[in-house]
């Protein structure tokens, strides 16, 4: 036998968990998307709405689990997501196995700043490899790094790569192979803390014997955080009097904070002294001589209007082909249900439930991968953390960071990969308050219905001779939902959302290529991710709505227009006739009923009970109330504005005026009619709690503004 079979066959080949752990901006996604391929999954941590990804690969015939932890500059734990990370690595966090291994991601190019973390991460006992990342953008720089040495110095494998190119990766897994084996544990850095910190820590010991002591230096640096909470919590009101003089006589010596920096920094240049040569003069780059112009205050704006005007028309334009596809491919198996399936509840069933809920979902794909592509290709770039940076002024007066641009914008195409774009916020907060007025921006599911009733009621006059009043009303339409967006981001960051402004602290990366099999991997992950966990909800929705707008069905109605149409003389007559049995029928429904039953809270809008029954039916997605109308109207063209403006009411009045008009323009600019966004919206927070705020708060939004627009236009209009 071999040498290598014998080392094989000796192993323990029980499967392993490696956590990736890194500064943000370090290529740490990048590397865990080159060591596990398409074998991720995405969900959240138990009992918290940090998300949790993992993948597998085999690495010497042994599975092993890599968890991608939130990026952090530290082990403090200033925010959930990186008191997440702090309790995955403590095997402390209910439902994870403990770890056996960290694979320390840095940039090469930075070592001063990254070795900071690593330094933390060597104090927890674990055996850990250090991924050496980026070495092309630190040769860029002039900066030489003797990765030996550097290896010897810290006692842990390093190992140099670029993974976006999937260079060194190989090697990477051997290391991980090998101190998996060994499992020995990483040697504590040497690290000399000033007097003050060390007595601070020796008066404690004896106290927290069941505290290690990188554990208690945590819950003495960190005022308030989870450190010092987990050792009151377990120790006593004895321990946490003593932690807090202890904690005073150590302020003798300084902030406590600074101090420990202090020492951390020390030990990382002595580590760098003779393992890495910079250059005299530092190099300037093709980075910064990019960002001269990219982070400019004026030209980087117009930089910035100019990509997101082509992620814009991209979301517009770039996925019309696709949807169309779609709905020719899902309408050819609507006829071919409709040729095999008599006509009766299981043809409207399959037609209006199953395939009508289907397709609604996969309409929503081509927008999610064109978004994911573009962001995809701005954050692996290096750009996005330029957006941040220059929008972050803008957002300042609201309460939120510059991080929320990003999905707000692209809520404009659609909310639901705008929710899921808000997955990029860090802070909680801020990330909470940007889905909660996500829904405000005006989707193109909105277009049909402002296009339908402004061209209904709007003339298509101009002003100063370019500008229309279509064009206006249509412009008017989208700002509404801007600006109360706005309005919502104070109220919530003051009220329920309330707590002090996040400290926007960003890195800006090296511009680099993107890594095109890295960005695949993602889209299909994303893709399959959102079939499965927004596609199965909005299904289900359809078919609910659907069973609401077809029961019951008295066979009187039926009989009534048989009759009709057997003495009707033309095939158009008969049409109308089956138009109005289709009417009758929706209106003697639960739907129906239910119309009837809020058409006193919608009167005041200028609504009748077809109206309210329309809104009613368009909660699953709001281009349905054209098609619902024009079910209930019995009108030939349910696009056709002309028959829209004719419709009359039982005492012969126009059903639809400018006044009624503009109330429905404002409610569908205000209100969350829309089952996918609430449905992604209880995914990404993990709670029922939000969605039902975001439709609470948004359903009463809308229908205060629609009925001041109503009675505003009336009386301009009187």
């Amino acid at each position: 036998m071999s040498e290598a079979l014998r080392q094989t066959a000796g192993r323990d080949l029980a499967p392993r968990k490696v956590a990736i752990l890194g500064n943000p901006n370090t290529g740490k996604t990048t590397l865990f998307n080159a060591l596990t391929g398409l074998s991720q999954k995405v969900a959240n941590y138990p009992g918290v709405t940090v998300e949790r990804k993992a993948g597998r690969f085999l690495l010497g015939g042994r599975t092993v689990e890599l968890v991608d932890l939130p990026g952090t500059y530290s082990l403090a734990a200033r925010s959930l997501d990186e008191a997440i990370a702090v309790d995955v690595l403590l095997g402390r966090l209910p439902g994870e196995t403990p770890i056996d291994a960290v694979v320390a991601v840095v940039d090469a190019g930075n070592l001063d700043r990254n070795l900071f973390l690593v330094s933390q991460l060597l104090e927890l006992s674990l055996p850990v490899v250090v991924a050496l990342n980026m070495m092309d953008g630190a040769a860029r720089r002039g900066i030489e790094v003797d990765v030996e040495a550097l290896s010897t110095r810290l006692g842990v494998p390093v190992v140099p790569l670029r993974a976006d190119r999937g260079e060194g990766v190989e090697a990477l897994e051997a290391a991980i192979d090998r101190v998996l084996f060994t499992g020995e544990p990483a040697p504590a850095p040497p690290i000399a803390y000033p007097e003050g910190l060390r007595k601070a820590l020796d008066q404690l010991g004896p106290t927290a014997r069941r505290t290690s002591r990188p554990e208690l230096l945590r819950a003495l640096v960190d005022v308030g955080g989870p450190a010092e909470k987990r050792l009151t919590q377990f120790s006593g009101a004895f321990c946490a009097a003593q932690l807090a003089q202890a904690r005073r006589e150590a302020l003798a010596h300084g902030p406590l904070a600074g101090l420990e920096s202090a020492a951390r920094y020390a030990w990382v240049r002595a580590q760098l002294a003779g393992a890495v040569v910079k250059p005299a003069v530092p190099r300037r780059t093709l980075t910064e001589r990019i960002d001269a112009v990219l982070t400019h205050r004026v030209l980087g704006l117009v930089v910035l209007v100019l990509a997101l005007g082509s992620l814009f028309q991209a979301l517009y334009l770039g996925a019309a082909p696709l949807v169309e596809g779609i709905d020719w491919i899902f309408g050819r198996l609507s006829d071919g249900v409709a040729t095999v399936v008599p006509e009766g509840p299981l043809q409207s069933l399959l037609l209006n439930g199953v395939l009508g809920g289907a397709g609604s979902v996969v309409a929503f794909l081509p927008q999610i991968l064109i978004l994911f592509l573009f962001l995809s290709i701005l954050e692996d770039c290096g750009y996005m953390a330029r957006v941040a940076f220059l929008v972050d002024r803008l957002l300042a007066w609201t309460g939120v960071s510059g991080r929320a641009v990003i999905p707000l914008l692209s809520s404009f195409a659609c909310a639901v990969p705008g929710v899921m774009a808000a997955r990029t916020i860090e802070n909680r907060r801020d990330r909470l308050a940007t889905i909660l007025v996500a829904p405000l921006m005006s989707c193109s599911a909105r277009l049909p219905v402002y296009s339908l009733l402004i061209g209904a009621f709007v003339p298509a006059t101009s002003l100063w001779g370019w500008l229309g009043m279509q064009g206006l009303f249509l412009l008017g339409a989208h700002l509404i939902g801007l600006l109360v967006a706005l309005l919502v981001l104070v109220l919530t960051r003051r009220t329920v959302l309330r707590g002090e402004a996040a400290p926007f602290v960003l890195e800006l990366p090296d511009y680099r290529w993107p890594s095109w099999l890295s960005i695949a991997d993602r889209l299909l992950i994303r893709a399959r991710a959102f079939l499965v966990r927004a596609g199965t909800v909005i299904a289900a929705v359809g078919i609910v709505v659907w069973a609401l707008s077809y029961f019951p069905r008295p066979a009187a109605i039926h009989a009534g227009f048989e009759a009709q149409r057997a003495a009707a003389p033309t095939a158009e007559a008969r049409q109308a006739l089956d138009r109005a049995e289709s009417a009758a029928y929706l209106e003697q429904s639960f739907l129906g009923r239910a119309g009837r039953l809020i058409e006193p809270a919608v009167r005041p809008l200028g609504w009748d009970w077809r109206i309210g029954v329309s809104v009613l039916a368009s909660f699953p997605a709001r281009e349905v109330v054209i098609a619902t109308t024009a079910t209930i109207l019995g009108l030939g063209s349910d696009e056709d504005p002309g028959a829209i403006a004719r419709a009359r009411r039982p005492d012969g009045t126009a059903l639809f005026t400018l006044p009624i008009a503009v109330s429905l323009i404002v409610f569908f600019a205000l209100c969350c009619q829309c089952a996918a966004t609430l449905a992604v919206i209880r995914r990404e927070t993990g709670s029922w709690r939000w969605p039902l705020l975001t439709f609470g708060y948004m359903t009463v939004l809308a229908y205060v503004a629609a009925l001041g627009a109503y009675h505003l236009t009336t009386w301009i209009t009187a």
